[in-house]
């Protein structure tokens, strides 16, 4: 048995039932999404007593109880259904800043019309269905750092899993059959397209096969990893580390080995769990 430790993705491996810190996959991803939520939860309710403190928007004449009330009220509410949206274009849209904007405009309409009723109800202000557009500009304005902050935070939030994966042998056997003695019984880490080779990286060493790189990725199907780039490939407990910028990113490997993470690749790896 093979003691493998990534990135948590609440999918199955292989199509196989994993253990997740003592329990099967399908008991533990409940647990995972409460815990989730109530951390979001957690910090829409330190930015709304943030903004309580503050009182922008002239709400800092407002009585003190009654500020709280309003600005947890309005944070909470606005940002609860920022991240149903960020989930429901999670896919659609990979890059990481064109995403926050993306949510942040998709949600502004309705949050617009909960504030404006939020001001009519809470702060007593007349209902003037004109100053409509002036509000949203200010809940966009409003909605814009509040995501950004709570993605960034998410976003250096890993969480990590222990996956007990029986080995594969028939995976990786004939591609293992290429290698040379003294690598092919070696822990495969990635290989790298090189010219009209490819190089295969290990903790034994590196050393160039004569193939195409397509046909090594092909071979390689049924093992545990990842395309990392036209020109990379990296396997699935090899990556120690991803670095996201703009929708590509940086992927560290064992090794010291760092490869490059293309635009096209990274839903996928995404998916896996590396955000």
């Amino acid at each position: 048995m093979a003691l493998r430790t990534q990135r948590s993705s609440g999918r199955p491996v292989g199509g196989r039932r994993i253990s997740v810190n003592g329990a099967s996959g399908s008991r533990a991803e409940p647990t995972r999404g409460r815990r989730r939520l109530a951390l979001d939860l957690a910090l829409l309710a330190a930015i709304g007593l943030v903004l309580t403190e503050l009182g922008p928007y002239r709400t800092i004449e407002a009585p003190q109880l009654l500020r709280t009330a309003y600005w947890l009220s309005a944070a909470i509410g606005s940002g609860l259904l920022g991240i149903a949206v960020d989930r429901a274009l999670e896919a659609r849209v990979p890059g990481f800043w064109p995403r926050i904007v993306a949510v942040s405009l998709a949600i502004t309409p309705p949050v617009t019309l909960f504030v404006y009723a939020l001001n009519a109800t809470m702060l007593g202000l007349p209902r003037r269905p004109w100053l409509l557009p002036q509000l949203g500009w200010q809940v966009l304005v409003a909605m814009l750092p509040i995501m950004a902050v709570r993605a960034l935070v998410w976003r250096r939030v890993v969480e990590t899993r222990t996956i007990v994966v029986p080995p594969l042998p028939e995976a990786e056997r004939a591609f293992r059959l290429r290698l040379s003695a003294k690598r092919r019984t070696a822990r495969l880490i990635a290989i790298e397209a090189e010219d009209h080779y490819v190089r295969v990286h290990t903790d034994a060493g590196s050393e160039l096969v004569s193939m195409r790189f397509a046909e090594a990725v092909e071979e390689l199907a049924l093992a545990h990893g990842h395309r990392l780039h036209r020109s990379w490939w990296a396997a699935a407990d090899a990556i120690e580390a991803v670095r996201w910028n703009r929708g590509t990113g940086e992927a560290r490997l064992a090794g010291g080995i760092v490869a490059p993470v293309s635009r096209s690749c990274a839903a996928a790896l995404k998916a896996a769990g590396w955000r």
